[in-house]
């Protein structure tokens, strides 16, 4: 899809532009009404479709959750290996389009690599994810930022406070949430090490708060994102914060979603997933 078809996507889901706007000129770009609303169904695609583990995996203990979180209770995913061995958590935070199936799977993937896994579902205040993607982009935007942070660093505490959680916690988060796993890393000091996929940076006064170790994966496609980079880089060299970037030169902002066809790059995909589950095995696993 063109580059351009995309970079105005992305401006409408992180807010830059509203619907209204958005449409207008994707009307535009498309040369017609009807091309355009042909192009927004490819855009806004069904997020079930690419399932890597299924929900019933027998390997795993696997159900929806609530905890207590700054706005009450708090609905979540949550994923085990079987059996009564204590494991470290990973919370896994999921883009604009909430907690949807395939953030689901994301995390049932990261349970079989033997770890606690639990998905927060921040539209809870606002009823929860619906079933409309577009719908669920629109609502992510109403958030409170302050009761959002609080709601997921309650989720980081819910899960170090589990029995069988070593306290050792892990948080892996794309677009949105690479963002939020950012500020998790600033804010929460329960954080043992932060993972985010094309992620909004931190504010540079704050890099110093950060004592997580970072894994940093980028899309060399994604120039809105990337200017953050260098600012946050210095920032972190600075105040020696532990860290390893890396770029996917070839990749789009998105790169790891598997039901989107526009955008996965599955080369890119699959080494920044190894990356990712090795990191957490060294720094999560090792005393």
């Amino acid at each position: 899809m063109d580059k351009k078809l995309l970079d105005l996507y992305d401006r409408y889901i992180e807010g830059a532009i509203n619907r209204r706007a958005f449409l207008r000129k994707l009307t535009v770009l498309a040369g017609s009404t009807t091309a355009a609303w042909a192009l927004l169904s490819i855009l806004e695609k069904d997020q079930g479709r690419a399932e890597i583990v299924p929900a019933d995996d027998s390997r795993l203990d696997a159900k929806h959750v609530s905890y207590s979180g700054t706005t009450g209770d708090i609905k979540a995913y949550w994923a085990k290996p079987k059996g009564d061995v204590k494991l470290p958590g990973v919370l896994v935070v999921h883009e604009n389009k909430g907690l949807n199936p395939h953030i689901e799977d994301v995390a049932r993937r990261v349970a079989l690599e033997g770890f606690l896994a639990m998905a927060p579902d921040a539209l809870t205040p606002l009823g929860g994810t619906p079933k409309d993607e577009s719908d669920a982009v629109q609502m992510i935007k109403k958030l409170d930022e302050e009761q959002n942070l609080g709601n997921f660093l309650a989720a980081v505490q819910y899960l170090d406070s589990q029995p069988m959680c070593t306290g050792k916690v892990g948080v892996v988060g794309f677009c949105w949430g690479g963002a939020m796993a950012n500020q998790l890393a600033v804010h929460s000091q329960k954080v043992d090490a932060a993972v985010p996929y094309y992620g909004r940076q931190p504010a540079s006064e704050d890099v110093p708060k950060i004592k997580a170790f970072l894994l940093l994966h980028y899309a060399g496609l994604d120039e809105r994102i990337n200017k953050g980079i260098p600012a946050y880089e210095s920032a972190l060299k600075a105040a020696g914060v532990n860290y390893q970037i890396y770029m996917y030169e070839d990749a789009k902002h998105a790169f790891n979603n598997d039901t989107n066809p526009e955008r996965y790059n599955k080369e890119a995909a699959e080494l920044a997933w190894q990356r990712t589950i090795s990191f957490f095995k060294e720094k999560l696993k090792t005393p």
